[in-house]
């Protein structure tokens, strides 16, 4: 923490503008060791300034700047902070980084800036989390959701629920330790109001953890099919381009074809499979291996039947393999005369919901759409809500106090001694401290910002 620290905090690229970043006490030192000025003396605090980047031990110009200098506290890692605006190309970026470590500095860790704004108190460890995803959100609900963290709203409800843990724990401590005093006794019913609401409180906020968790993470989505059913024309449909070759030659999609799209604000990984049938052509069966594979790592299966043909062998193959899977069945091809029954479908594949179809007209798609939104919501949690845990550490947490809670509360059922509810309810709340770092272990926190790029 005594050292002062740089690095590039700007993407590696050709681009207009490229920033070096200086942490630490002798940031404004090194700046005036390298900057020359441009019409005025001295470097005024959040001033932006004109000037140059030189190397006085040789008298080379290096790059043509703006920089600026911010004293802490109220910056980002709560220390001196200069920012060294430079054109954006690597050459730039990385003999003006050269320079500033040889003036004093050291090229900073992954994530070591923004360690330094927690270890400096500026933001808790849920903060310090949300600027991976802020950084790296793919659209505006996950950017919204990551937003909302760093702001404090997560920190906010995690804090009222260690306050009402806190003071539940007092009642039974004192409770506990002068019996005899004249103090109000804690009874078990109220224990169980009180244990019960709290849990209620951490249940809210896990019951958006799957929506969470595929906002943050994306769904990764499967399109299964016998050849020549719509499979293709599907993916074109969801683009919005024509991506997949849609031809009326079973086959044709020999291999996987991924794609990356926003669907109603959801990131979702879409993958084209080949047709599964009998064959064989060596080329088409790895195809048909690999779509095993991907139905296998899919979130959710969009399985598409041509309504215009009756239920073949290849489609109860596939049926098979979707038995047990939550899944949308789309029979295609509706504009012609019907030979499946939705009720046979539906029979065969419980899970499923049943939507009819006309891809290559389009017709169909924002059922689709809606399809996926119901999966990711659930039909409980709306767009407007920003309030959502999606970080697996901090579900695994609140996974684990809910269940602490559930053992003080099935105690106080069973009226046993204080002090055995008292461990777990003091559990809950470690617990729901290192989500916010305020119990938590060197070794956690690095991990947490080891998983930052170099710059933030």
């Amino acid at each position: 923490m005594d050292d002062t620290i740089a690095a590039v905090a700007t993407a590696y690229g050709e681009g207009g503008i490229g920033i070096i970043r200086i942490s630490g006490e002798k940031s404004l030192d090194i700046l005036e060791e390298i900057f020359e000025f441009h019409g005025i003396e001295e470097i005024v605090n959040r001033r932006m300034t004109y000037g140059k980047i030189v190397d006085r031990d040789n008298g080379q110009t290096i790059d043509e700047v703006l920089a600026v200098y911010m004293k802490g506290p109220a910056t980002y890692t709560a220390e001196d902070v200069v920012e060294i605006n430079c054109h954006g190309s690597t050459v730039s970026l990385r003999k003006t980084l050269s320079l500033v470590l040889r003036k004093g500095a050291r090229l900073a860790e992954p994530g070591e800036f923004t360690k330094r704004a927690f270890l400096n108190g500026r933001i808790d460890l849920s903060q310090a989390e949300a600027v991976i995803d802020v950084v790296k959100a793919k659209t505006d609900k996950s950017f919204d959701v990551a937003l909302s963290q760093l702001e404090g709203g997560l920190s906010s409800y995690i804090r009222d629920i260690r306050q009402n843990l806190l003071d539940l724990l007092v009642d039974i401590t004192v409770n506990i330790d002068y019996p005899d005093e004249d103090i109000e006794e804690i009874t078990y019913d109220k224990l169980e109001i009180n244990i019960k609401q709290i849990g209620d409180m951490i249940e809210k906020l896990l019951s958006t953890a799957s929506s969470g968790r595929m906002i943050r993470e994306g769904i990764r989505v499967a399109i299964a099919g016998k050849p020549n059913v719509g499979k293709s024309s599907l993916m074109n449909g969801l683009l919005r381009e024509t991506r997949a070759i849609v031809t009326e030659i079973p086959g044709t999609t020999r291999d996987t074809i991924e794609e990356a799209l926003s669907i109603r604000n959801i990131p979702v990984y879409l993958i084209d499979t080949a047709g599964i049938r009998e064959t064989s052509d060596k080329v088409e069966k790895l195809g048909i291996e690999k779509s095993k594979e991907a139905f296998n790592n899919a979130d959710f299966i969009i399985f598409i039947m041509d309504g215009s043909e009756e239920i073949s062998s290849e489609d109860e193959e596939i049926i098979e393999y979707l038995k047990e899977r939550k899944c949308l069945v789309l029979i295609n091809k509706k504009d012609l005369e019907q030979k499946i029954d939705s009720v046979q479908i539906r029979n065969m594949l419980p899970n499923s919901q049943i939507i009819k179809t006309s891809l290559i007209n389009g017709d169909g798609i924002e059922e689709i759409e809606n399809a996926v939104e119901e999966l990711v919501y659930g039909g409980e949690i709306t767009q407007s809500e920003s309030m959502m845990v999606n970080n697996v550490r901090h579900i695994n947490l609140l996974t684990d106090s809910f269940n602490s809670l559930e053992d003080a509360l099935q105690m106080a059922v069973n009226r046993e001694a204080l002090d055995f509810i008292e461990i777990d309810v003091k559990n809950a709340y470690e617990l729901t401290g290192e989500i916010i770092g305020e119990s938590v272990n060197d070794d956690i926190i690095n991990e947490v910002f080891a998983r930052f790029c170099l710059g933030k």
